[in-house]
């Protein structure tokens, strides 16, 4: 028995699962220097929504946004969330991309990176493990955790051996669902504290009422170390919270070694912005009720979420039960990958469709079609070469990783982004958001030449600036 490590996803998770991860820069810095002295194992601060978010929502450099708060927080290690292949964006990089942001992340000042794939394809991980390991980070992989005729302990421990043996440095059960109960965390952690000899972390969300729970079985079970957020931006689709745990563990063997009365400080720096994102509606109360809908369905609150809109849309919000008892069916279909972004809304999407157009794949949307292609990566199990043909007619799936497939980008990436450079990093932001990206970068050279920021024409002139 050891005692708990905690990480803390305020500044990450969090405010991405309550507040759609609308938490400026200048809201976290005033505390950093506080949160610094609490003795957490890392802070999760960077990557998941909060790269796009900051371009997309806050006009704000997700890149100056990491190296400010790395310039606040120097005793406490700081925690990324990367989507593998992915980066932080929804398709495919080419190696050379990902082995610069790895590189980039880095530099700017994480520590950790926490590395999942959205099949559990390890194909899909290997090229950001290379390059993890190779600028000093260190490795956390992750396991996409979900539930299904195919997904058992044996499997993930299996999964969990070849990452280890690929180069990581811990494990993490990424729960993104909350669909982990506390006897089946128990044995998870079990099997996978007697198959690997790096350290387990949980990562759960408190979405199905549980996560506290489900805490303390892994904690019973021996995981090293656990993801909390500080109350007043805790529970709902959030995280557990972080004091009731510190407080559970304390006088046991697993004693976090944590001060309530720091940590008190730090939920005194949150409460009024709660209070705040309430107010303004950023907050919506909905997010904060326990949703058996994911226990009985399996769905994450994101996806629930977005079902109910695109029925909305379509005038037929009274299709939600069956669109729900059809994703466990499209999933099946499509071999049960875990349902986390973006094969979530791949999924749901397709379910819609199934179910509006009142005949199974009668429409098939681009997404869908890819996935059964293998555009994602290997899917768990085998998908029906019957279903595969219905799907993508005569074309030829992919079976290798589908990153071979991919040419080098960054040095056109490097061109194109030329006129707006002003830091070697944009390439990468115009890389994964290349919209995006290109009206922030208006946007900040507007400002810069004392020019109304908000006014997208003045940007516009100032281009050739």
């Amino acid at each position: 028995m050891a005692k708990v490590k905690i990480t803390e996803t305020v500044l990450r998770d969090s405010h991405q699962s309550l507040i759609a991860t609308r938490m400026t820069t200048d809201e976290m810095l005033p505390i950093l220097a506080e949160m610094d002295k609490i003795g957490y194992h890392s802070l999760e601060a960077w990557g998941g929504a909060t790269f796009d978010s900051c371009l997309r929502f806050l006009n704000e450099d997700p890149w100056e946004r990491l190296r400010k708060i790395r310039a606040e927080v120097k005793n406490t290690k700081l925690q990324m969330l990367f989507r593998g292949q992915n980066i932080l964006g929804y398709r495919h990089y080419a190696d050379d991309v990902v082995e610069y942001f790895v590189q980039k992340s880095i530099a700017n000042g994480i520590d950790i990176l926490r590395i999942f794939d959205a099949m559990n394809d390890a194909r899909n991980l290997q090229t950001a493990i290379k390059a993890t390991k190779k600028e000093g980070g260190h490795v956390q992989a992750a396991i996409s955790y979900t539930i299904s005729p195919v997904h058992s302990n044996e499997a993930f421990c299996k999964y969990a051996k070849e990452l280890e043996e690929m180069g990581a440095d811990s494990i993490c059960i990424k729960d993104m669902s909350g669909l982990l109960t506390p006897y089946a965390a128990f044995d998870l952690v079990t099997a996978l504290k007697s198959t690997v000899k790096v350290p387990i972390q949980l990562h759960t969300h408190y979405t199905t009422g549980l996560a506290s729970m489900t805490i303390l079985k892994a904690v019973e079970a021996g995981v090293d170390i656990v993801d909390t957020a500080i109350s007043p931006m805790a529970m709902g689709t959030s995280q557990p919270p972080t004091e009731p745990i510190v407080a559970t563990l304390q006088g046991t063997p697993y004693d976090t070694g944590l001060d309530l009365n720091a940590l008190d400080k730090v939920n005194k720096y949150f409460a009024p912005l709660r209070e705040k994102y309430m107010s303004s509606g950023l907050l919506d109360p909905k997010v904060l009720k326990v949703d058996v809908n994911c226990l009985m369905y399996q769905v994450p609150g994101g996806m629930l979420s977005n079902l109910v809109s695109q029925l909305k849309q379509q005038g037929k919000s009274e299709k939600l039960t069956e669109v729900l008892e059809e994703v466990p069916r499209v999933r099946q279909d499509a071999g049960y990958p875990p349902l986390v972004t973006p094969t979530s809304q791949i999924v749901g999407t397709q379910a819609v469709l199934n179910v509006i157009a009142g005949e199974r794949y009668k429409m098939v949307s681009k997404e869908f079609k890819g996935m059964v292609r293998g555009d994602y990566g290997k899917s768990p199990v085998e998908i029906d070469p019957k279903f595969r043909q219905q799907i993508i007619g005569k074309e030829e799936p992919i079976t290798c990783r589908p990153a071979d497939l991919l040419k080098p980008e960054l040095e056109t990436l490097r061109e194109a982004v030329k006129p707006y450079m002003e830091q070697e990093e944009d390439v990468l932001s115009y890389a994964l958001f290349e919209q995006v990206a290109t009206k922030f970068f208006e946007y900040r050279k507007a400002k810069k030449y004392g020019l109304d920021a908000d006014n997208a024409d003045a940007a516009q002139k100032v281009h050739s600036v």
